[in-house]
């Protein structure tokens, strides 16, 4: 369920434009519910078609809230520049910035965890090796958001 935007003149809607914000950001905050109280944590990501990949260790909150409720929330923004106002509450910014919303899910197959890391190493610039350490798939989790619903807005 997407609420309106209050600033309509700032939403984006064109999926290249949404994508390419997508692209460009280098950390992505996931919002996750732990019994009734927010939770956030930023993570490194990679894109994939209508979903992100995210990695982490094989333990811990996020994995055991997710486990419990694959509901997520997620944000990336690209912070551009401050504009500094004449009086003390008239600074403004310009930025870009996407949020969504999609269900968690924990990888167990290899071929999976492969393709979602390769898809993490690329977006951060790292060429995909075409083997990995045979221990790697043990020791790391990877995590698939389905995206659900997006919602982007840009202020120049």
């Amino acid at each position: 369920m997407m609420q309106e935007m209050r600033r309509e003149e700032r939403e984006l809607k064109n999926p290249l434009a949404i994508r390419a914000i997508m692209e460009e950001a280098r950390v992505c905050r996931i919002g996750l519910a732990d019994s009734g109280m927010p939770y956030v944590v930023p993570m490194n990501f990679g894109l994939g078609e209508g979903c992100l990949y995210l990695h982490c260790a094989a333990e811990g909150r996020k994995l055991d809230i997710i486990r419990r409720n694959d509901r997520v929330c997620f944000e990336m923004d690209l912070f551009r520049e401050v504009i500094l106002g004449r009086s003390a509450c008239g600074c403004s910014c310009r930025y870009e910035s996407v949020i969504g919303f999609g269900r968690a899910a924990i990888l167990e197959d290899p071929g999976e965890k492969k393709s979602a890391l390769d898809r993490i190493m690329e977006h951060y610039g790292q060429q995909a090796p075409s083997v990995y350490q045979p221990d790697i798939f043990a020791r790391t989790t990877v995590v698939r958001i389905t995206i659900e619903g997006l919602t982007a807005k840009r202020r120049e």
